[in-house]
Order: C-alpha cells, then structure tokens, then sequence
C-alpha cells in the first residue's frame, strides 16, 4: 500500500538528474542508460526522496552522482551487500544497483549470486560492455575466451560467464536485457524491474566506444537489428524480423528440444510467458546468439547467426522476497516474546 501513497505522476526525467557534470566518455553506452533510467523514474513515479542509488566501482558505477535519488558509491563489488542491507533496514525504498560485468560478476559475484538467491526487492543494473573500461582495457568475466586485451596480448583463456546463466543457476525471478542503442526496451525494462517484487536483473548491453568499441554492433545496427534480435514481451507471440515475418518454435524432433525459426504465420510459433516458474524455456531464450569464444564472435558476426538475440523480459516469476520475509519473522516473534526493541532485551538481563 506504501507504493500507492508516495506515487507522483508529475514527475519528469529532469527530476531524477543530478547537477553533477556526467563524466562517461563522449559515445559511451552508458550515457542512453542514464538517460534510460532517469526515463523510467518518472514513469513509475516514486519521488527521488524514496529512491535509493547503490553501486560499486567501475564506469558504471558513476551512476549515482548522475542521478537526484540516494546515492551511495561502495567499494569493489561490495555494492549487492550494501543494497541489501539498505532494503532490509529501510523496506519503504526503492532501491537501484548499479554494476558492471566486472563490478558485479569478478569481485562481487558471491555477493550477487546470493542477492538473486535470497530475492531481495532490489533493481540490480548490470552494464555489460566486456570489457573493464575504467582500469583501461583489460578482459573482463563477459569477455569472450581468445579475446586480446592489455591483460591477455595473446587471447584469454577463459571462457566467459553468461549473465543469464547465472541468474537462472541462483533462481533468479526477473531477468530482462536490453541494449544501449534501443531506448524504448530500456526503459520498458527497467520500469518492468521495479515493479517485480524481488531481486530483479537487467543486463544491459552497452557500448565502450575507448577500449572495447563495437563489442554489440552486430546487434546495434539499427539497419540489421530487426532480423538479429527478438524483443520479447509476455503474452505475445516470439515474432520478429523487418516484416514480421519470422518466429520462434520448438522443433521435437531431436533428442533434446530446440529452438527454430519458422514463418510467422507457422501455428507452432510460441507465445511468451515471462511468469512460468520452469526456468528452461527462458534459459534457452537467453542463450541464443551468445557466443563464448572469439572465434564464435566473428563467425556470428560475419556470417550472421539462425537465431536472434532475445531482449525484453524473459523471465518475470512471483516469488517471497528477503526483506519482506525478514519483517515479518521479526512481528512474528515480537509478538510471541513481547519484546520489541534490543534494549527492551537487555533491560531484562543482568548488566554489570
């Protein structure tokens, strides 16, 4: 009922912008995602005042002077427990988390998967760029495996993590993805995260146009984009290209189900639905066009790839958060105990 009290229509993306001078390089992804976000505040119309900005270290994680909410910016990777801890003392706001791939999946993936796992009532924005781009140039956790960067002259070795892999891995119930260039998704994804109650995850694909320029230009040629992504949205059949004219259906002929392409007009293309609790469908929506090694990168690149790049919400279930569960065993057991505060406890103690 909180959240119907403190709604305030009126309210524009200049409200959520700060006077701070942005400093993300010209080009940079990151610019449309401020942009973005300061979009879909006002749209959900919670005031700055009830709005809270965590974040870590990295490009990313500049978010929170740019923007008139709470800012808070933590330490490396330690920007999942904070928002945490800031929810579950203070469970009237919102709370936004900004991270990077580096940010979030290197130093601070313990702290992230356990944030997904426990589903506390966070909006956690992951800037994947593959790349850590404020320590100039080095491979990050998204990077392909055989990409040359300043840490890996001669390719990395390692093959990457897929941001929705691991959120489905820790029972994630909200993950969506967006790109940089596309502001309308943007900002319907990250007003679709707030809403959703629980840990919600958007990955979004942005651009460093200094160290790592061009990393999602398969997909961000506007000319191209419709034929090589899907945007998808709940209750809505999986269709895309130019014409509308290609969907999505699973093929059964094959040990292992797997997704096709079809003509639009094929009665087995499928109708998204973000709500269903078995993870397996949007584990395979997420996957399709995420190559792991550099080799993969440029084939897809070069000679295009048979399934798109799904963006949107793909994954939206219900589901007991953290820090509502929290309070409500604290009630359950003040009313049990009849102590409603630390000192009241000690008062009944022995002190010396």
């Amino acid at each position: 009922m909180i959240d119907e009290l403190i709604i305030d229509e009126t309210m524009t993306a200049q409200d959520f912008k700060s006077d701070q001078y942005v400093r993300f390089c010209p080009g940079c992804g990151d610019h449309a995602i401020a942009a973005a976000l300061q979009k879909a505040m006002a749209e959900i119309g919670i005031p700055p005042h009830m709005t809270a900005v965590i974040s870590g270290i990295g490009c990313s994680s500049r978010m929170p002077h740019y923007l008139s909410p709470y800012g808070f910016n933590t330490i490396h990777g330690r920007g999942a427990a904070i928002a945490t801890g800031v929810k579950t003392s203070h469970p009237e706001l919102t709370v936004w988390q900004m991270t990077g791939d580096g940010d979030c999946l290197a130093i601070g993936g313990n702290h992230f998967i356990h944030s997904l796992r426990r589903n506390i009532d966070i909006n956690i924005c992951l800037f994947n760029n593959r790349i850590y781009g404020l320590t100039k140039g080095q491979y990050s956790p998204t990077s392909p495996k055989g990409f040359v960067s300043k840490s890996s002259p001669f390719g990395t070795v390692e093959r990457p993590f897929i941001p929705a892999e691991l959120c489905f891995g820790a029972r994630g119930t909200f993950f969506a993805r967006t790109l940089d260039v596309d502001m309308p998704t943007t900002v319907r994804c990250l007003v679709e995260a707030q809403r959703h109650k629980g840990a919600s995850l958007v990955e979004c694909l942005v651009n460093c146009v200094i160290f790592n320029n061009g990393t999602h230009s398969y997909i961000a040629d506007r000319e191209e984009r419709a034929e090589r992504t899907i945007v998808l949205e709940h209750g809505q059949p999986m269709v895309f290209g130019k014409n509308k004219d290609k969907g999505l259906a699973l093929d059964y002929n094959t040990v292992i189900p797997h997704l096709i392409v079809v003509s639009s007009a094929d009665p087995r293309v499928l109708v998204h639905d973000a709500t269903t609790s078995d993870p397996t469908l949007h584990r395979m929506l997420a996957l399709m066009g995420q190559p792991d090694t550099i080799e993969a990168k440029t084939d897809m690149e070069q000679n295009g790839s048979e399934l798109p790049i799904a963006l949107g919400v793909i994954r939206s279930v219900s589901a007991d958060t953290y820090d509502a569960a929290v309070h409500r065993q604290i009630e359950e057991v003040q009313a049990k105990t009849g102590k409603r505060s630390f000192d009241s406890l000690t008062r009944t103690l022995e002190t010396w």
